[in-house]
């Protein structure tokens, strides 16, 4: 492969991390790898001496995202849950088309099944962030660069950051999900990571435009009964309101990605027992997607060491 595939978001975030996931999992195949960070730090130079190409670059300025796709056919992108979504994949989707590239891995959400009024008419979305997704994905689908969605519900890693503080210090979760019965569809972000560099690495056309990536369907108390597998203690589920749970959280998580998971437990609380597992990961991949107990017994020195 002459071209060098761009993975945007390489540097990793704080919780999914997916774009370093799928720079690196290219890297260790020895497929160049040009990687968009926002700015040059600790992060971005181990990428560069895993042999990565790194850009520093802006998707909300143009000239940053043609530079970005200059001489690349294929391409990852992905947005972190802040403000600016829409202008990003327009941006990025309008140098794509003008770069002529094959394809895009559009990191998008989940959108629910068919019999969900939520996947059939965008204005049941469960949250305007979810709802910019869908009109991100248009955008992508109009421009013509061979677009592939993979379409998540909220990352295992979502639910550690969630939970990891209280469980560390009270071992009791304190979650506006209802009742203990309410479904939570979840995804590893690794798994959505290998996902998308399966689809990069491989030389064909992807055998379909949209791959719903949903592991597990969890009931909030199947989740909590994991967990206290995995970390060897039992954990308890105390139910709290938005109002309470946003007081709690709005310190460490941005106006824009409050908004979205306020809405997103809203969502779920009315019980959408249409949630189910796909085998998307699998097909893909060849592997089987990682369980959500294993997720946490990998993850337990974060419910263990208080503080955290």
């Amino acid at each position: 492969m002459t071209h060098p595939i761009l993975v945007t978001g390489a540097a990793g975030g704080t919780q999914g991390s997916t774009g370093r996931l799928v720079a690196s999992l290219l890297l260790e195949q020895g497929i160049p790898v040009r990687a968009l960070v926002h700015k040059l730090d600790a992060r971005s130079d181990g990428l560069r001496r895993q042999g990565a190409e790194v850009v520093e670059g802006d998707l909300l300025n143009p000239a940053s995202a043609q530079s970005a796709v200059r001489n690349v056919k294929r391409a990852y992108f992905t947005y972190p849950v802040a403000d600016g979504l829409l202008e990003a994949a327009t941006i990025f989707a309008a140098a794509a088309r003008d770069a002529g590239l094959e394809l895009v891995v559009n990191n998008s959400q989940f959108q629910g099944t068919p019999d969900d009024p939520a996947f059939r008419d965008p204005r049941y979305a469960p949250s305007f962030r979810n709802l910019q997704h869908r009109l991100a994905d248009r955008i992508f689908d109009w421009a013509q660069v061979g677009v592939v969605h993979l379409q998540a519900p909220p990352y295992y890693e979502n639910v550690r950051a969630l939970v990891s503080r209280s469980v560390a210090e009270r071992s009791t979760a304190f979650l506006p999900w209802g009742e203990d019965t309410t479904v939570i569809p979840l995804v590893g972000a690794e798994d959505v990571a290998h996902v998308a560099a399966a689809l990069l690495a491989n030389p064909g056309t992807p055998s379909q435009g949209v791959y719903p990536l949903v592991s597990e369907t969890p009931t909030v108390k199947g989740l909590m009964e994991a967990l206290g597998r995995a970390i060897g203690r039992p954990i308890r589920y105390v139910p709290i309101t938005d109002e309470q749970w946003a007081n709690r959280v709005k310190e460490r998580i941005n106006p824009h990605a409050l908004d979205h998971l306020t809405h997103l437990w809203q969502y779920f609380r009315k019980g959408n027992e249409h949630f189910r597992a796909t085998d998307a990961i699998r097909v893909v991949t060849g592997r089987d997607p990682q369980t959500l107990e294993d997720f946490f017994r990998s993850n337990a020195e974060f419910m263990n060491a208080a503080g955290q």
